[in-house]
């Protein structure tokens, strides 16, 4: 087994997609041997370019050694042919499913409006491409087990865009608490804020659970593995936003979830952090605690019964920047090798019965259990 990607060749980093069919790494084995590899260069194909949709192309054209943007398709006018213009993208498409048909594409990156997501999967599995689809996979439970079907009978790998499994701090808690390092979870916590609402008459209804919230409820299933949500309560409200609450809109929530193991967890989200982007975890066990976030101070914090340790203090970048890039690298590595994303579609559907289970919480006014968590 190698580290991959220790060293990109230059050249690779210098020409464009269409100029180069494989590329020279240069990596090291666990016995810090150096190996030189020649590996084709994986062609990614992007759909969607909006925010999500340019904040992904601009990962994969830029910082994902062995991989390439070689095509980008929206229906809007104009989108596509911008975004391609400024990454030095070949080929540009208006339907998605032009792209789809390209030969020359290997992976899809579906960034597309969330409605969408479930049948994009499905055509995209069925026109052989790997596929990373940005949470929500689907909007409902039959959509999601369409969408994995789809991929399981083309021998496809299906990854969801759950970045937090790839931020340093919280894939070193996830093995932390495998380890048994906090002995048994029983308090969790994970906290989404995000910076503003410039348009809350464009949010749909529901969104901070489909597309805000289920960040926390998978990073709450990451961080207690091997459990099942089993029930939800939710409190939930338009504080940053009143005016629009008659409209459906809910900006602010916070959702108590009961484990199969025992373990309480609380995942929380508003629309207004006027101070920037918040994302925090916690795990209290019956050995010691896990914090994670709040990178001014420290990525990782354990409270032990040894002491309180703290990991090396990054205060000049954004906590989930490299996760983004990670989860890029880790799915060209799934096209490349065939492994299974670390971010699956079975993972995308349990966060997806967690939050339609608070759907019901908020519309009957009670707590709820939990259907359909497992495929």
């Amino acid at each position: 087994m190698f580290i991959k990607y220790q060293q990109v060749n230059k050249w690779h980093r210098d020409c464009s997609c269409s100029d180069r069919a494989h590329y020279l790494t240069r990596s090291f084995d666990y016995n810090n041997k150096e190996r030189m590899h020649m590996s084709k260069i994986i062609r990614l194909g992007l759909i969607g370019a909006g925010r999500m949709g340019s904040f992904h192309g601009q990962t994969a054209a830029l910082h994902i050694p062995g991989a390439c943007l070689a095509a980008i398709a929206d229906p809007t006018p104009g989108q596509a042919a911008r975004l391609a213009e400024k990454l030095n993208v070949p080929r540009v498409y208006t339907d998605p499913q032009q792209l789809l048909d390209d030969p020359e594409i290997d992976g899809v990156l579906i960034a597309a409006p969330a409605r969408s997501h479930a049948e994009l999967v499905i055509a995209a599995a069925r026109a052989g491409k790997g596929i990373f689809c940005e949470k929500p996979m689907a909007i409902t439970l039959d959509e999601a087990d369409r969408a994995i079907a789809a991929a399981a009978d083309a021998q496809v790998p299906l990854q969801v865009g759950f970045n937090r499994r790839f931020a340093r701090s919280f894939r070193q808690a996830h093995l932390d608490v495998v380890g048994g390092r906090i002995g048994t979870p029983q308090l969790l916590r994970s906290v989404t804020r995000d910076p503003a609402l410039n348009n809350p008459a464009g949010i749909g209804q529901w969104v901070i659970f489909l597309e805000t919230l289920i960040h926390d409820f998978d990073a709450l299933r990451y961080l207690n593995p091997s459990a099942r949500a089993v029930e939800v309560n939710v409190m939930a409200d338009a504080l940053v936003a009143p005016a629009y609450k008659d409209k459906g809109l809910l900006d602010t929530a916070v959702v108590t979830i009961r484990f199969d193991n025992g373990a309480i967890a609380t995942a929380e989200a508003n629309f207004q952090a006027v101070y920037g982007y918040d994302v925090r975890g916690e795990v209290f066990g019956s050995a010691g605690m896990l914090t994670m976030g709040n990178v001014a101070q420290s990525e990782l914090v354990r409270y032990l019964a040894d002491g309180i340790q703290a990991d090396t203090q990054r205060m000049d970048t954004d906590l989930l920047r490299d996760a983004y890039v990670a989860e890029l690298n880790h799915f060209v590595d799934c096209l490349r090798t065939g492994e299974q994303p670390l971010a699956s579609g079975e993972d995308a559907r349990a966060a997806l019965a967690i939050a339609r289970a608070c759907i019901e919480s908020v519309q009957q006014g009670k707590t709820v259990r939990v259907s359909g968590e497992s495929a």
